[in-house]
């Protein structure tokens, strides 16, 4: 049987797996899947569940994204996302991922409230530069 090799990239890691020999993901137009020798193909990784297969194991492997770019080509598929998780038990990697989306809706609270407040302080500013002006 045929293998190629899978690359994922997050911001804080990157993880190699050799010897795969199927991955199944999900994009906009439903769901796909890629073996050795695929035609060269990109798509937009949606958020969810991915996973794949090795030559030595008959168990798959999952991949938890918080979407992503994939582009497969000679035989390397690359995945680009913000996060991942890879794991064989699939609630376990269920549950880190709904941890790190909490996260990431908090972080993403937390930045819209301070722009509001930069906004807000700006506007303060002006105002004040505004009335001392000469007139």
């Amino acid at each position: 049987m045929q293998t190629f090799e899978l690359v994922m990239i997050d911001s804080t890691k990157e993880l190699r797996c050799k010897n795969v020999t199927l991955f199944h993901g999900s994009d906009r137009s439903g769901q796909f899947g890629i073996m050795a020798r695929h035609q060269t193909f990109m798509t937009s990784l949606l958020l969810g569940l991915c996973w794949f297969f090795t030559i030595d194991d008959p168990l798959p492997t999952y991949v938890a994204l918080s979407g992503g770019i994939l582009h497969f080509s000679r035989n390397i598929l690359s995945i680009v996302t913000p996060h991942f998780f890879v794991d064989k038990d699939m609630q376990k990697i269920s549950i880190n991922l709904e941890r790190e989306l909490k996260i990431e809706e908090q972080q993403r609270k937390e930045m819209r409230e301070r722009a509001k407040n930069l906004e807000k302080e700006m506007l303060k500013r002006m105002w004040e530069m505004q009335k001392e002006a000469p007139k």
